[in-house]
Order: C-alpha cells, then sequence, then structure tokens
C-alpha cells in the first residue's frame, strides 16, 4: 500500500468494504426515514410541491438502499437493519437542510466508496454507486432550489464544513437580492 492509498483510504479489504457498505445502507435507511417523515409534517402552502418531491425522495432512497444491500450480500456480507439517526425539527428550513447535508455527505462518502470499489477490481458496485450519484446530486439541487440557494461545493469524506458553506451560500444569495 502506498503512502497516497493510505491517506485517500483508496485500499481497503473486503470485510472493510463491507462494514462502509454497511455504514452507507445506514445512511440510506435514515435518508428513507427522514424524506418519509419531513415530506407528511411540512406545512404550508408554499411547500405542497416540496413535500410531494420529498415524498418521491424517499422511494429513491429505497432503491438505492435495496441496491447497497444487494452489493453488500454479493460481496459476502449481511446488511445492516439500523438507521442513522434522523434530526427532527417544527422548522421546515431546518429539515431541508438537514436533507441537503446529509445528501452531501452521501455523495463524498459514495465517491469515496468507488474509488475503493475500483481498486479492488469490483467495478460493477462503483457502477452501481455512479448511478446512485446521479440520483442524490438531483436531490441536491432540489433541495438547493426549495432553500433558494446555490448547491454547496462537494463535501471531502469526513467534512463537517459543509453546513456552514450552505448557510453562507444563502446569506451571500440574500445578499445580491438586496
Amino acid at each position: 500500500m502506498t503512502k497516497n492509498d493510505k491517506k485517500s483510504g483508496s485500499k481497503v479489504t473486503r470485510e472493510q468494504l463491507i462494514q462502509l457498505l454497511n455504514e452507507d445502507l445506514a445512511g440510506e435507511y435514515q435518508a428513507i426515514i427522514a424524506y418519509t417523515v419531513y415530506s407528511q409534517v411540512i406545512k404550508g402552502p408554499e411547500y405542497t410541491d416540496i413535500a410531494r418531491e420529498l415524498e418521491a425522495h424517499a422511494g429513491e432512497e429505497l432503491a438505492h438502499a435495496i441496491k447497497i444491500a444487494k452489493q453488500i450480500d454479493y460481496l459476502g456480507g449481511m446488511p445492516g437493519v439500523t438507521p442513522k439517526p434522523v434530526k427532527t425539527s417544527n422548522d421546515p428550513v431546518e429539515m431541508l437542510r438537514a436533507d441537503l447535508e446529509n445528501e452531501r455527505t452521501t455523495v463524498a462518502r459514495y465517491r469515496e466508496r468507488i474509488r475503493q470499489a475500483e481498486a479492488m477490481g469490483e467495478y460493477a458496485l462503483s457502477e452501481t454507486l455512479r448511478a446512485i450519484i446521479v440520483q442524490e446530486q438531483e436531490h441536491e439541487i432540489d433541495l438547493a432550489a426549495a432553500l433558494d440557494i446555490t448547491v454547496p461545493p462537494a463535501n471531502q469524506p469526513g467534512n463537517k464544513n459543509g453546513r456552514n458553506q450552505a448557510k453562507n451560500n444563502h446569506a451571500s444569495r440574500n445578499a445580491s437580492l438586496a
């Protein structure tokens, strides 16, 4: 393993990849729950179309979970059953921001997972993840539009600054409207 492989985390064992995919699966479960709940509790006429879109996102996240579970099984692992914690709020903007941050984190994790899968020669897994990323990025676009902000720059795995970037983008956009 080279220094670059250690630094980027590209080289992982099959068992490590299964563990990482199970963490990703927990994130998909989280997204299913969040989108399901948010789509039902978000209130106000300005959120009617957004609520419908969140319902559609929930279905797409379920499809992602099934694809990830299938890949875990293919690799010889057992798909996990526990979601990551879901942030709840009575504030629609806070809900949408939480969804946006989760999507950004997911895309960053899948980009890293693609590198790891390809380093192992698991090209079908990397193609599956690429297809998922396309939908996750569409979710980012939808959420950013609902929040009236530009889509923030891509997160790196482990980057927790995305929330501040999204807030700063929103503030900058609002300032330009004044």
